[in-house]
């Protein structure tokens, strides 16, 4: 089977290593990938957003499957785009995609099917927001309707900060087209968790559990980033809650979905929050996260791609993926700046070493070659995976292989998997 993989970033370079280990994978390419991919795949220079050249090298190469990585490129349709053309693909439709690409349509699922989530409003003025958040109280959350690239949540704990908020995706357009309409929620304390599933249309395989670090400082301060670090199993979602959450937010949107002629294909990622009262739904991703992405690969004992196949082609049933038991954490480097301005172009050293720390694997996010150099070209630039017999051995293992390497111009948090325990 010839395989391409979408994207560019540490989630598409797990899931190009997981590929590749596939017996039923004869030849990997991954669109556009970055310097760490092209050692495992045949890299390909074309952008995840080009979709008339995506199909276009497919029927060139004789692709016979696409994996597609990012959100952005689901929402736009490129899915639908290689289905058309006979290409088989995983991942959801564009309408079945707005689950991610509008928060608004997600939270109307939610209230039409009956699924947990917080209270809320949907506001385009912001007279009308700040009526809404005056009522509610702080502290409230404020989230950009579309796709923000991870930074358009803002969860304000007095009103000044949430006034703040509003003005700026409704008033100056922090946002773009993503901003034109907010919604404006209830604050859920609890835990966070991150939940995943391959859907298949009709049915769905559950996956293993994640919880992510989205702030950029220690402590989880600082602003929101695209997530600093990731530990799997989530801390604090048992078994039981993590079957209600299947029976009681999953399985029912996968069965809302199909009612509304939008079936969903591919993979579901809820992020929840563990209330007092049960999981309740925060949001939901049409795809792997980024970087709990790189934590499950480490941890899945099973071929990824036939299941991926299986969820395309609506045979869920027939598949049975099997998990180690140890844990797993991703550490992320990012460059000076992020995510603000990052500096880019800065040189990268010792991943060699770093990468002969056992039970490690580097991850390459935003980075490109020069000649023998590896040189930083983004934001989130590495992600440091390790595994081990528990969640504090698999840490040590990622900031041993972190102490390896000589990157002046990157940092990463110090507290990844510590936090939870």
């Amino acid at each position: 089977m010839r395989v391409l993989v979408v994207g560019s970033g540490g989630r598409e370079h797990a899931l190009v290593w997981a590929i590749t280990a596939s017996p039923l994978a004869d030849m990997v390419f991954c669109a556009p990938g970055n310097a760490g991919i092209a050692e495992e795949a045949e890299c390909v220079p074309i952008a995840a957003s080009d979709t008339a050249a995506l199909v276009s090298f497919c029927r060139e190469a004789a692709i016979d499957f696409v994996v597609i990585g990012p959100e952005a490129p689901l929402v736009a349709g490129l899915a639908d785009a290689l289905e058309a053309a006979g290409i088989a693909a995983f991942g959801p439709s564009a309408a079945a995609a707005a689950l991610e690409g509008s928060k608004s349509f997600m939270k109307d699922l939610c209230a039409r099917a009956g699924i947990p989530t917080a209270a809320y409003g949907r506001f385009r003025e912001a007279a009308a927001a700040k009526a809404f958040i005056a009522e509610r109280g702080a502290p409230i959350v404020i989230k950009a309707d579309g796709l923000a690239q991870g930074k358009g949540v803002t969860v304000a704990t007095d009103l000044g900060a949430a006034y703040a908020a509003v003005d700026a995706a409704l008033g100056d357009r922090r946002f773009g087209p993503a901003g034109a309409e907010i919604v404006v929620e209830e604050f859920l304390a609890g835990t966070e968790a991150s939940l995943f599933a391959l859907v298949d249309g009709t049915d769905l395989l559950p996956l293993a559990s994640a919880q992510d670090y989205k702030r950029v400082g220690e402590g989880d301060s600082g602003p929101n980033t695209g997530g600093m670090g990731a530990v799997s199993p989530a801390p604090g979602l048992t078994p039981a809650l993590e079957a209600a959450a299947i029976e009681h937010i999953l399985r029912p949107t996968v069965a809302a979905m199909r009612r509304e002629g939008r079936p969903y294909k591919g993979v579901l990622y809820a992020g929840l929050m563990l209330t007092a009262e049960g999981p309740k739904l925060l949001e939901y991703n049409v795809r792997f996260g980024d970087p709990e992405c790189q934590a499950l690969m480490l941890r899945l004992r099973s071929d990824l791609l036939p299941a991926l196949v299986a969820a395309r082609d609506g045979v869920l049933k027939q598949v049975d993926l099997r998990w180690h038991e140890d844990s797993a954490v991703c550490v992320v480097m990012a460059a000076r700046g992020y995510p603000d301005q990052p500096v880019t172009g800065t040189e990268i050293r010792g991943l060699e070493a770093a990468s002969a720390e056992p039970a490690v694997k580097i991850f390459h996010a935003g980075t490109r070659r020069d000649g023998s150099r590896v040189l930083a070209a983004g934001g989130r630039v590495l992600g440091i995976a390790a595994s081990g017999r528990d969640r504090r051995a698999a840490c040590a293992a990622a900031y041993r292989a972190i102490g390896r390497i000589d990157w002046p111009g990157g940092f990463c948090r110090r507290d990844i998997g510590g936090a939870a325990g």
